[in-house]
């Protein structure tokens, strides 16, 4: 090989020092990731920062991160930096697709969600801290005083959520409901304004949603679980009504 030929050859990852490097940075960045130091939304440090915590240049660091971006594992900022997301893209482009076309798909997900949300409440049980707690505390207040003014159902309903998934302190649940975020809002739209539009609704999932908390906050992961499965399992049982209401009318 020429000179020539040697300046412009692509670098082979097998062999190049600074792809080498720059892989074992992303390995860094994702163990920091998995182990919850850098949870979902989380706005990483800067580019100097890592470099200097690394004890790597920072085209090092650069390389690292584009290619977790390029994996849908971080995002950039508006204005600067990058956070980290979870890679939600096409899972969820593909299921408010299947939804828009059909919104029986939806108790399917509420059937999946109710396995998955209890597992969730019950760690949540045994993990919350204070900071959790006070979190959940937060998000019930709030709800309470929206139900009452008649507004922010949707909004408060996936904070309740979102709180019991921080709660749990699993990294992998986090990224889960990352994945679900989206699809999650539609859903819990056709909920709260469409299922579940009465009152009388918004108190039963107030009263169901206080549970899941006050399990929570005594520490009973049993309870937990009962309650967030009696919660969700009422949201299928209503699926299942207007289903067959709508078979029997065909």
């Amino acid at each position: 090989m020429t000179k020539e030929e040697a300046a412009t050859a692509v670098p082979d990852p097998a062999t190049d020092p600074r792809t080498r490097v720059s892989d074992r940075v992303a390995d860094r960045i994702l163990a920091r990731i998995a182990s919850g130091e850098w949870p979902v939304g989380q706005r990483l440090p800067g580019e100097r920062q890592l470099a200097e915590d690394m004890g790597v240049s920072r085209v090092s660091v650069r390389a690292a991160l584009q290619t977790l971006k390029t994996q849908g594992l971080l995002d950039a900022v508006q204005g600067g930096g990058t956070r980290v997301v979870a890679n939600a893209a096409c899972m969820d482009a593909s299921l408010a697709q299947l939804v828009r076309a059909n919104h029986e798909t939806l108790a399917d997900l509420a059937e999946i969600r109710g396995q998955i949300e209890v597992w969730a409440a019950r760690r949540a049980a045994e993990n919350a801290t204070e900071a959790n707690l006070a979190e959940l505390a937060e998000v019930m207040a709030a709800t309470e005083a929206d139900i009452a003014a008649g507004k922010h159902k949707t909004e408060n309903d996936i904070r309740f959520h979102l709180a019991v998934a921080k709660a749990s302190g699993s990294t992998v649940y986090m990224h889960v409901m990352g994945v679900f975020r989206g699809i999650l809002q539609q859903m819990l739209d056709y909920h709260r304004y469409e299922m579940f539009p009465t009152p009388e609704d918004d108190q039963t999932i107030l009263g169901h949603h206080r549970a899941i908390v006050d399990s929570i906050t005594k520490r009973d992961p049993d309870q937990a679980a009962a309650a967030m499965s009696a919660h969700l399992g009422w949201v299928v049982a209503r699926y299942r009504t207007v289903q067959s209401r709508r078979n029997g009318t065909a």
